[in-house]
């Protein structure tokens, strides 16, 4: 098994309800303030970590992803929240090479090949410690190698950070 690239990975709550309902309302019913909401509740969470860093980065959509929905639900979280913890936001550090499908019922496996080398970063993270942030992880596959990109543009460290992990029972299928 490839060891993860980013340095650690904390999760402010489980993927259950009311959380769950949360990030569903913000990322399909447009439910924009929520994104203020939760990074207002995550920002003790985050200082606790104590992880020295400089800048957040979204996990970025794909391209036909952002034009059905018209926004990056996970940018929703991260500019309140950098804007609470003092950090740059930077939206754009970090961009998709390549469409990927849902994650949604992929196995571990299936998830690592779906991410891998699916994104580049700029080089606006060369030396920086960067949280990369995402609304849900499951594998870690896709903060994985969203870190790979960012280490590749020079970044200094990666800390990976979600609302919410998804634990075994939320519908992640064992290979």
């Amino acid at each position: 098994m490839d060891r993860p690239r980013f340095h650690s990975l904390r999760a402010w709550a489980v993927f259950e309800d009311p959380v769950r309902k949360a990030l569903h309302k913000l990322k399909y019913r447009r439910d924009l303030a929520l994104g203020d909401a939760l990074a207002s509740h995550m920002t003790h969470f985050v200082r606790e970590l104590n992880w020295n860093a400089d800048v957040i980065v979204p996990i970025p959509l794909g391209k036909q992803r952002y034009k059905e929905r018209g926004y990056n639900q996970v940018a929703m979280i991260a500019k309140p929240l950098a804007l609470a913890l003092g950090m740059e936001f930077a939206p754009k550090a970090l961009s998709r090479r390549k469409e990927t499908r849902s994650q949604v019922g992929l196995t571990k496996e299936e998830r690592r090949e779906n991410v891998h080398e699916a994104f580049q970063a700029g080089g606006g993270v060369n030396g920086k410690n960067v949280i990369v942030l995402d609304d849900v992880s499951t594998t870690g596959s896709t903060l994985s190698s969203s870190a790979d990109a960012l280490f590749r543009s020079g970044a200094k460290n990666v800390f990976a950070l979600t609302v919410a992990r998804a634990l075994p029972h939320h519908g992640l299928r064992h290979a």
